[in-house]
């Protein structure tokens, strides 16, 4: 079994008054209409990642403008903010729960904060969904930051890991001050950043200690972007900074006189196809769509769906073409209602007879499947 959350329990943040989905696939899909609810989402695993850290959780609440704001219709409304996750590994379920009150000047503090390691029991004596548990292990309260970091039980560990590891790419700045276009240092490739911005190290370093998978990289991009031939990663004084060359040309082109689709398809592409000591055990890929043409966004989907064969993959998109690519049981379509984010799961026998006519992305954009304005 691969690592992977299996379900979540969200109450009170932004739009996520109460919201809940069970048996998270190994793609997720998020489809809805604008203000659904679908960054919302995403944005509460940016705030796990930089809660367990370690004493960010507050700067986390300060960039995003106070703790009030992270609270559905604000504190007066939502006091506080309450979670409740599973993640499995191959050795069992280790369930996480918290809740964060709102406190005097806009800040969080821990009222509660608990885990718990459920081990399946194969015995032949026992039924096949009997789990030994391990009880509760509560944390106390009254802390500003979660004391899961520092833990020593083991249960608490793996769980920080594997929520640290929950990563969020988002490669939507392409504009002149972008991290694509500026120098890295070459030593900066242990992993892809969110921004994408660090490209030119990680191919550099691919170039050199997995050439083959480098070259992959490049043949898929060129299936994409026909003229493109290949990265010309050079270095200068430990610096890097991001050029390649077109097919049948000599000259070199840096990511300034790169189109923006084409330098979030190299980021998408480098991703998707890293080798899996580079990659975050649960991957959240918001908006994928941005800029590209239809035969590269068929091209990624593929690419996510031969990734899901080892980390969990869950994009948040618009796009009825990306949608096509998928299953209807890998869509969850997100819609708000009263200001609420509610999810729903599809079936795939409900919608058969339409299946033999309309693709996922049409019954969607005829809302068969809901999350429309």
């Amino acid at each position: 079994m691969l690592n992977r959350l299996a379900s979540i329990h969200i109450k009170g943040f932004r739009s996520l008054a109460d919201f809940k989905i069970d048996e998270l696939p190994q793609v997720a899909v998020l489809i809805g209409a604008n203000g659904a609810g679908k960054s919302n989402f995403i944005r509460f695993f940016e705030m796990m990642s930089w809660m367990l850290r370690g004493q960010n959780l507050a700067e986390f609440v300060q960039r995003q403008g106070g703790a009030d704001d992270q609270l559905f219709g604000g504190s007066k409304n939502t006091p506080r903010m309450e979670a409740e996750l599973t993640l499995k590994t191959n050795q069992g379920s280790n369930d996480y729960q918290f809740t964060l009150d709102h406190v005097h000047p806009d800040r969080f503090i821990f009222t509660n904060e608990g885990f718990q390691f459920r081990r399946e029991n194969h015995s032949t004596k026992a039924p096949w969904n009997y789990f030994k548990k391990e009880s509760w292990h509560y944390l106390g309260s009254a802390h500003e930051e979660a004391r899961i970091v520092t833990s020593e039980r083991q249960t608490a560990r793996v769980i920080v890991r594997l929520l640290k590891s929950c990563a969020v790419y988002q490669f939507h700045d392409t504009s002149d001050s972008s991290d694509f276009k500026t120098t890295w240092d070459k030593e900066e490739s242990r992993f892809l950043r969110a921004h994408g911005g660090n490209l030119a190290a990680v191919l550099f370093y691919l170039e050199r200690e997995d050439p083959r998978r480098f070259q992959m990289i490049c043949r898929h991009i060129s299936r994409g972007l026909p003229a493109f031939d290949r990265f010309q990663t050079e270095e200068k004084h430990g610096q890097v900074m991001l050029r390649w060359k077109a097919k049948g040309m000599e000259k070199t082109y840096g990511a300034h006189l790169t189109s923006d689709g084409s330098l979030r398809f190299f980021a998408l592409v480098t991703l998707l196809n890293l080798p899996t000591e580079m990659l975050p055990e649960v991957i959240f890929l918001d908006k994928p769509e941005l800029g590209l043409h239809p035969t590269a966004l068929a091209l990624v989907a593929n690419m996510i769906k031969s990734l899901a064969n080892e980390r969990q993959v869950i994009v948040a998109t618009q796009s009825p073409l990306l949608v096509d690519e998928f299953a209807l049981d890998e869509i969850i379509v997100l819609e708000l209602r009263d200001g609420r984010t509610e999810a729903q799961r599809l079936d795939e026998d409900e919608y058969r007879h339409w299946l033999d006519e309309y693709t996922t992305g049409e019954l969607w954009q005829k809302n068969l499947l809901g999350g429309q304005p």
